[in-house]
């Protein structure tokens, strides 16, 4: 839901603002969901993966949703009047990473099917580091003003730190396919 949002946020030339609430209110309910599957984690006897590997997991995810929210939170707070290129592609990656998570995630009791998933969030947080260097290189010789180059390249760091924090739950999924296969 929150990576739709922001990518909704940025799909056209005007930023849509409002968005930022949207994301911090599902940032606020992964908190908490985050904090209740902790809560849960550390009075269960028996888990069906590792403690460490179930914290680690669920921090990961939260990592994802706080880049997301940090990203819209600052398209609104620096009053970002056009979306520059980069920003809707770099959203675009993070809602395919996403998705995929959400289809790994489903399959992740059965332990099976995982690894196409895996390969793919691999895949695309590459692609985001192709966009994110271009972007930064077409913001720095294309724009003039200095104030929109430092709220710019915030933004399109931010948005590339969530396809990177979508490459951390991968890779945590990855070694529990190798830890229990």
């Amino acid at each position: 839901k929150a990576a739709e949002s922001l990518d909704g946020m940025v799909a056209e030339d005007v930023p849509r603002w409002d968005a930022a609430d949207e994301l911090k209110a599902l940032e606020h309910q992964c908190d908490i969901v985050a904090h209740d599957a902790l809560h849960r984690l550390n009075k269960t006897f028996v888990t069906p993966l590792d403690r460490e590997d179930i914290h680690t997991l669920v921090l990961y995810l939260d990592n994802v949703m706080d880049m997301m929210d940090a990203a819209g939170g600052c398209i609104r707070l620096y009053r970002v009047q056009h979306v520059r290129y980069g920003a809707r592609e770099l959203t675009n990656v993070i809602l395919r990473s996403a998705e995929q998570i959400l289809l790994a995630t489903q399959k992740l009791e059965g332990r099976q099917g995982l690894e196409e998933h895996v390969v793919e969030i691999n895949r695309l947080e590459n692609e985001a580091d192709q966009i994110h260097r271009q972007a930064i290189g077409r913001l720095f010789s294309e724009e003039q003003n200095a104030i929109e180059v430092l709220k710019w390249k915030e933004i399109l760091d931010l948005l590339e730190r969530a396809t990177d924090e979508c490459e951390d739950v991968a890779n945590e999924i990855e070694g529990l396919v190798v830890k229990y296969t």
